[in-house]
């Protein structure tokens, strides 16, 4: 059995509350062991990793106080949060289908801008590469010049950086096309969120995870009116940063120095086991397996994004709905234990979600509907 230790000496009667959770979660204490003289190094003295080692919260025991400090306090009859319903909205392909929108005419701006004159894209043309290339954008590029032929001066070597430039020529592009107000909403939005808003449910709007950026992001939910707007709450960047989860996972006043280093020696020594046992039973199987057994940044920020969106609808996260677009925000809901419902766009059509409790292509009635949801949920918590 691995061992945990740390780097220097600590009081090892303390007792810390930590941030470790095996599926990208927060949830229970760790409780030390108690060692009388009070300089005991842990560089000598052993943890069993097992004891380190966690169940999953259950879905059922979060509650609101859990997601903002942790704490193991469950909702009663009593508390009002515990019956809040809050519906959090990606912006991204919820909100607007911005690659059905103006992916196409951004590529070719793009083209224009870096001089590209012999390069347009059609409806079929784009049509076709984004078959070919299941979506991704550079393998579109490479096909397509692969076909036409790349810029005579373009040495082979500089091929990447050269479509990395197009990319970013085309994200700039994108934004702008998006921030015009003739750019439409998906159909249905607006009277999914007045629907919602009518029947006390709280709608968070997630800027804070649009790849389009902070700004654009909110132009387009500028789009809603300012009627409808005054209903929602808007979680940007800055409310995310600011929320009490983000204050916990960045251990912002949180821990000692000596607390913080602990946590993350036990944390390794998690994600250590969980690699070594992974590869013992990929060995006995004769399979090769390359396991990364950590939560990468970007999806703890998204993590972090959800858990941050219901303390801010003030409802436990099992009362929380993400309709997503996106599949890193699929994926942090499935780790967050978030319900999610998948609605389709133009880059998912043909994907396939088994997390999600319900995929649908759009919203109104045939689709996704308020009733639809609070059916969803409501299947959810009597299972």
């Amino acid at each position: 059995m691995e061992s945990v230790t740390a780097t220097s000496s600590i009081r090892c009667s303390s007792f810390i509350q930590s941030s470790i959770n095996i599926n990208g979660g927060f949830s229970q204490q760790i409780s030390l062991p108690h060692y009388s003289h009070p300089h005991t190094c842990f560089s000598t003295s052993h943890i069993k990793l097992r004891s380190l080692i966690f169940r999953p919260i259950l879905r059922r025991r979060r509650s609101s106080h859990c997601f903002i400090c942790c704490s193991n306090h469950r909702h009663t009859p009593d508390d009002p949060s515990s019956d809040r319903i809050a519906v959090l909205l990606e912006v991204d392909g919820v909100l607007i289908d911005a690659y059905r929108s103006g992916n196409r005419q951004a590529f070719n701006v793009a083209f224009q801008k870096l001089g590209l004159d012999c390069a347009k894209w059609t409806e079929p043309i784009y049509a076709d590469l984004s078959r070919k290339a299941a979506g991704n954008e550079e393998t579109m590029l490479s096909l397509y010049f692969n076909r036409i032929g790349w810029p005579t001066s373009l040495p082979t070597s500089e091929k990447d950086t050269f479509m990395k430039s197009v990319l970013e020529e085309k994200k700039k592009a994108l934004g702008e096309f998006l921030r015009t107000k003739s750019t439409p909403l998906r159909p249905g939005v607006e009277k999914f969120i007045d629907d919602a808003c009518e029947e006390g449910i709280c709608v968070v709007i997630l800027t804070a995870l649009s790849k389009f950026g902070e700004e654009t992001a909110r132009a387009i939910v500028e789009k809603l009116a300012p009627q409808r707007m005054s209903k929602v709450k808007v979680l940007g960047k800055t409310e995310k940063k600011d929320s009490s989860y983000a204050q916990l996972v960045h251990g912002v006043e949180k821990y000692s120095g000596q607390d913080e280093k602990l946590a993350n020696e036990a944390s390794k020594a998690v994600a250590g086991e969980k690699k070594r046992i992974a590869e013992e039973v990929a060995s006995m199987l004769k399979l090769h397996v390359d396991i990364n057994t950590g939560t990468p940044k970007s999806l703890q920020e998204t993590v972090t994004a959800l858990r941050a969106g219901a303390e801010t609808a003030e409802a436990p996260i099992e009362n929380c709905v993400l309709v997503a677009g996106s599949k890193p925000a699929i994926a942090a809901a499935e780790i967050t234990g978030m319900p999610c419902i998948v609605l389709r766009n133009s880059l998912t059509s043909r994907a396939e979600f088994p997390s999600a409790v319900a995929v649908m292509d759009a919203f109104g009635d045939v689709d996704l509907t308020v009733s639809k949801l609070r059916s969803k949920l409501s299947k959810l918590s009597s299972s």
